[in-house]
């Protein structure tokens, strides 16, 4: 925000999603079984990463897993409770995490997921033999919210909030679209015609800075 302010560009901040802990106890059992073993886990949401690493907390409980996540928020959050783990952040997409488990020649992974996970990763591991548990441990609920200003760009950090703005708004054709992945990417193509740039990195200050900086640009 403070980046924006000094490069007099407004930023109005709108909810299209919300996202809840949907652990119960026979989750909360699973997972907890999966903290005595050393196993390969997967994450691709910072939702995700916090809701198993509550459940982890309330026992006092700090698996020594190898995890596979995206970088970015989500390998914050994971590299400051999972310190005795080896983890593996360098990737941008899900694909990318999926291509380095296929590299390391895992047999089997635990995928900590929400319930409108993406496709790409089960379906990348799957077709390379890698068996894939999905334990679902968050839900997605889609928020729409009407918006009537226009702006000159409009930042989206999920799929599902790409469904949820354009379910009830439209952009102006010379509005542009700034996606924190691929993944977010490709559902705003299918909403719209208008210009999409993907963040590179998976982390949303990079992405504001990233718009920042290109609305700057194309405005001089």
């Amino acid at each position: 925000m403070m980046h924006a302010q000094e490069q007099n560009i407004q930023i109005d901040v709108a909810s299209f999603i919300e996202t809840n802990n949907t652990i119960d106890k026979i989750t909360a059992h699973k997972i907890l079984q999966f903290a005595t073993k050393e196993i390969a886990v997967v994450f691709t949401s910072m939702n995700a990463a916090e809701a198993v690493i509550d459940c982890l907390k309330a026992i006092n409980a700090e698996p020594e897993w190898t995890i596979y996540t995206l970088g970015g928020v989500t390998n914050t959050i994971i590299s400051n409770y999972f310190t005795a783990s080896e983890v593996f952040s360098d990737a941008a997409n899900a694909t990318e995490v999926a291509d380095t488990i296929i590299e390391n020649e895992e047999d089997e992974v635990i995928f900590f997921c929400g319930n409108q996970r993406r496709e790409e990763l089960p379906r990348h591991l799957q077709a390379n033999n890698i068996t894939v548990e999905e334990v679902v441990v968050y839900e997605t609920i889609e928020t729409p919210v009407k918006i009537d200003e226009k702006y000159s760009g409009i930042l989206f950090f999920s799929p599902s909030a790409v469904k949820s703005f354009f379910f009830n708004n439209q952009v102006d054709e010379d509005t542009v679209l700034f996606a924190i992945g691929k993944t977010t990417a490709k559902a705003l193509k299918q909403y719209s015609m208008n210009k999409v740039l993907v963040g590179t990195m998976p982390n949303k200050e990079h992405l504001a800075k990233q718009a920042i900086e290109y609305l700057n640009q194309i405005a001089t």
